[in-house]
Parts: structure tokens; C-alpha cells; sequence
């Protein structure tokens, strides 16, 4: 037997209970992990409170780091003692756990365990912000909410790296001097400023090329005004609440813009896109383009603490649960 952080019921961080399990053995095409450490992240919230449905009774948890300690058959990309990492699917909130090979990238050994834990969503995510789902270029201004907090922090060294001015939205002074020593050209106090005029006085009235946005209800409408003409909004969370409805002709309106929602695993979903996604993110880490710090860090058992923290907006960085 083993132990997991489980879910039978949606709801608060109550729900979330440290549990003997069974994980069994590696079926066909699967690998049985040690896990070191699993990644905490907003989208466990989601599962956690059913804002994001999923099956009962539910191990939370989508990123994670460990060892490979069983193989099942048809398994030829990793082996057993190999390090690894991954993103997806849901299930990291455990000592051990079942997962498929193809799910796995092998971790380069200028990698930690724990740091690989706090960066291969938030990572990945912003490989798949900046690179792919609006490919940003020296020159571009772009605005990033929450700008402090780990894939914000991840975007804004990696954008300006790329010679992209960085505009990044924060909470609190110290927050902007987190984003500010990640890349951030310029920060907004959005709890003290209008975002949207600070943005329009940042940029000349022009606008930003596209806007970031993981925050939602809040923000979301206003960001619309922040983008010149022809330009990109790209919503890909939520932890204010889910965004109401608009009117397409709402886009026209406001500069024809164009309107995104990514989902990290659609841009992952084979052995080949999720290699080239993680590729690149090991790249700028071991080269210190990217900076990744655990600022955060929990006992697996502490879970509930450590949402506890994630939903009171205390965290920067990344955090983790260690196993």
C-alpha cells in the first residue's frame, strides 16, 4: 500500500484527505512512478471544488517528478531507474501512481526533482504562450496579469529574452519587485490603478500587441481594451471566476481583435508535440534564461494548507508538494 491525497466529494480544502491506496502494477504501455514531488496549481482548485468535473473519487494534482520503478509491456522511451517529469493527467497528490510512457519526458540531469515538480505546467505553459499560440517577436509589448506568480514569472523572462517589452499586472508592491526582477519592464498595481489607462499612458494610446490572461472574470473585459487593433486576447485561466458571456461582434467593436483559450494538453497531446514543448522549456532553464524557484513548499499530507495559500493569493513561484 501507498498513500494519495484523495477527493470523494467536490468542495473545500476539507475534501482533500491523505489516504492508503493500491496502485497495482503497470499495465500495457504504463510505468509505475516513486514519486518525489507533485506541482500545486490553480487548475487542482478546479478539480478540487468541480469548477472542473472529473470522476469521483479523484487524486488531484496534473505535474509531477520521480523515478521509474516498474515497466509494462510495449514501454521503449523510458526505463526502469530513469528520471522523469510530466504534465498531465490528473493524479500527482500521491507516493506512487500509474501513468502512461508517453506522458513522460526524461529529465536532464541540471534538473532537480523539486524544480522540474514546479515548472512543467506553469513551463510548458508558456512555451505554449509565447511560441506557439501567439508566436511573440522583439518588438512586441505584451501584458501579463499576474505577472508574479510562477507562469507569469516563467513569460516574463522568457518574453524578455526575446526583446518583448514586458507590461505585468500584480497585487501588492512586493509582488511588483518579484515580476520587476523576472523581466517586467513595467508593472500596475491593479488593486490601486486602472489597468487599462496605465496600459494606454504605457504604450502611447496604442495598445499592447496581446494580453495574457489567466485570471478571468475580473480582468477579462478590460483586457479587451488594452489591445491595439487587430491584436490577441488569450485567455487560458480563471481564478477569479469563470468569464461571462460576450458578443462576437463585441471583438469587432473593439479593434477586431482575435480571442484564444488555449488548453496546454490539446498543444502536448502526442510523444512528438510534447518532446518539442519540453525541449525547449529544459533549454532555457539549464542555459538561466528561465529562473525557476520553488518559493513554496509543502508536505504531501499538508495539501489543504497548502491550497489554503494558493486561493488567499500568498504564493509567488512556483509551489510544490514534496513526497
Amino acid at each position: 500500500m501507498t498513500s494519495a491525497i484523495c477527493i470523494t466529494e467536490f468542495g473545500g480544502v476539507d475534501t482533500l484527505k491523505l489516504q492508503d491506496i493500491n496502485v497495482g502494477a503497470p499495465g500495457k504501455g504504463e510505468v509505475k512512478l516513486q514519486q518525489a514531488a507533485s506541482g500545486l496549481n490553480f487548475i487542482d482548485v478546479y478539480h478540487r471544488t468541480g469548477a472542473y468535473p472529473n470522476d469521483l473519487p479523484l487524486i488531484p494534482g496534473v505535474e509531477g517528478s520521480g523515478t521509474v520503478i516498474e515497466v509494462g509491456e510495449n514501454v521503449t522511451n523510458v526505463k526502469i531507474g530513469d528520471r522523469v517529469a510530466y504534465a498531465g493527467p490528473i493524479g500527482s497528490y500521491a507516493e506512487q501512481r500509474l501513468i502512461s510512457a508517453d506522458n513522460l519526458v526524461l529529465l536532464p540531469d541540471e534538473i532537480t526533482f523539486e524544480q522540474a515538480a514546479g515548472m512543467m505546467l506553469q513551463g510548458m505553459t508558456a512555451q505554449m504562450l509565447l511560441r506557439q499560440v501567439y508566436k511573440v517577436k522583439a518588438g512586441d509589448t505584451i501584458l501579463i496579469h499576474a505577472a508574479a506568480g510562477g507562469t507569469g514569472s516563467i513569460m516574463s523572462q522568457w518574453a524578455n529574452h526575446l526583446g518583448v517589452k514586458v507590461i505585468g499586472t500584480v497585487s501588492t508592491p512586493q509582488k511588483a519587485e518579484i515580476a520587476k526582477a523576472n523581466g517586467c519592464h513595467e508593472t500596475i498595481l491593479y488593486t490601486q490603478t486602472d489597468f487599462v489607462e496605465e496600459v494606454k499612458s504605457l504604450t502611447g494610446g496604442k495598445g499592447v500587441d496581446v494580453v495574457y490572461d489567466s485570471v478571468g472574470a475580473t480582468t477579462f473585459i478590460k483586457s479587451l481594451d488594452c489591445i491595439k487593433p487587430m491584436g490577441t486576447m488569450v485567455t487560458f485561466g480563471q481564478s477569479s471566476g469563470p468569464i461571462e458571456p460576450i458578443l462576437p461582434i463585441t471583438l469587432m467593436q473593439k479593434g477586431s481583435l482575435h480571442l484564444t483559450r488555449p488548453f496546454l494538453f490539446h498543444y502536448i497531446a502526442t510523444p512528438k508535440t510534447l518532446n518539442n514543448c519540453a525541449s525547449e522549456l529544459f533549454e532555457v532553464v539549464k542555459s538561466e534564461i528561465v529562473k525557476t524557484a520553488v518559493n513554496q513548499s509543502f508536505a504531501l499530507r499538508d495539501a489543504a494548507n497548502a491550497h489554503t495559500q494558493l486561493e488567499a493569493r500568498a504564493t509567488t513561484g512556483s509551489t510544490i508538494l514534496t513526497i
